[in-house]
């Protein structure tokens, strides 16, 4: 059974839905239930978001623990060609914050003029509009297929480009190994190491060639280490101090190069988490960023409670903000929760 929360009945969307859930046992539902599989079917207005949606994200956002053991997808459907991707975010934010979590690449997005399905739609040789509604159709067969893996000793993974010593990130990270490492083989990679290049934008078949033999025209520490510990790992956490409301440099070139591992390799099995501290604000813009990049698009899982979120100019105050040994207690519970058999 999947439970579809649609804010706005939309007749284009209607009509994907039609398609999409065909055979499939479903129910419209106002609000979400604890323990559910939810397809969000949105849709955005010339606007970006109606009113009615606006309201879901404020349940979301209020209602702690709302989507607790639900699964869910998202379908967003555009009336322009733009805040499809921008409102799928938001709503992954708030959902997981909720407690729901995501498969890998958990949305299809059509914008008005389903441009944004012409690549996939030459590779399958159809019309972007017969692409947009196979896809939409996988995405809810995926869904109920999905159950989020277990692991008797997680392979953990810790992305940052930070310095020790200075960094808030990575001292919020030291006390939360501590609550890990019993139960988890850990592996930090630091991509300051070396020099980090972005993508060059190589063409499809040159990125290809290189995938293959799980490179990548610029190798370096990216190809060398970043790569193949990233294969071998069950969770991906991401270190992220907020510059400028983005990740840093380095961690969207990592971002980047991931397109020639994705060739022939996936994320699925993976979760994605994250540490995110901001000197002022805007937090929640990193976070939005993080998961843009690894889930929607780069096919890792987004769990429950995936991200911790702080504010703290210095090392010295994050390290004087109040309860922050019960915050971390928390999403070290949190995280094995998630992904041991049974918490330990």
């Amino acid at each position: 059974m999947i439970d579809v929360l649609m804010p706005v009945r939309a007749p284009r969307l209607l009509r994907v839905l039609e398609f999409a859930l065909e055979g499939v046992e479903y129910r419209f539902v106002e609000k979400p239930r604890q323990g559910t599989r939810i397809l969000f079917a949105l849709c955005t207005d010339q606007c970006g978001i109606h009113p009615q949606t606006l309201e879901l994200l404020r349940l979301l956002r209020s209602e702690t623990g709302v989507l607790e053991g639900c699964k869910a997808v998202v379908i967003v459907d555009g009336e322009s060609e733009l805040y499809t991707k921008e409102l799928a975010q938001e709503l992954c934010l708030a959902a997981s914050l909720a407690g729901c979590c995501f498969p890998g690449k958990p949305l299809v997005e059509g914008t008005a003029s389903l441009y944004n399905q012409h690549i996939l739609a030459q590779q399958r040789g159809l019309s972007v509009e017969q692409t947009y509604l196979l896809r939409c159709r996988e995405l809810v067969q995926r869904l109920l297929d999905y159950e989020p893996p277990r692991f008797e000793r997680p392979s953990l993974l810790v992305l940052h480009a930070s310095e020790k010593g200075r960094s808030a990130t990575l001292w919020l990270w030291e006390k939360l190994r501590r609550r890990l490492e019993e139960v988890c083989d850990i592996q930090e990679v630091s991509l300051q190491n070396g020099t980090i290049y972005d993508c060059r934008g190589c063409s499809y078949h040159a990125c290809l060639h290189f995938a293959q033999n799980e490179g990548c025209f610029y190798g370096g520490a990216i190809a060398e280490t970043v790569l193949p510990a990233i294969r071998r790992s069950n969770v991906l956490l991401f270190l992220c101090p907020n510059y400028n409301d983005a990740v840093s440099a380095n961690l969207t070139a990592l971002f980047n190069r991931l397109t020639s591992f994705l060739l022939h390799s996936h994320l699925y099995d993976k979760y994605l988490y994250g540490m995110v501290v901001s000197g002022y604000s805007g937090s929640d813009l990193v976070a939005r960023q993080l998961l843009g990049a690894m889930c929607l698009n780069k096919t890792a899982q987004l769990p429950p409670h995936f991200c911790m979120l702080q504010t703290a100019n210095d090392l010295q105050a994050i390290q004087q903000l109040p309860k922050i040994e019960e915050q971390l207690d928390h999403f070290a519970e949190g995280i094995l929760r998630n992904i041991l058999p049974t918490a330990k």
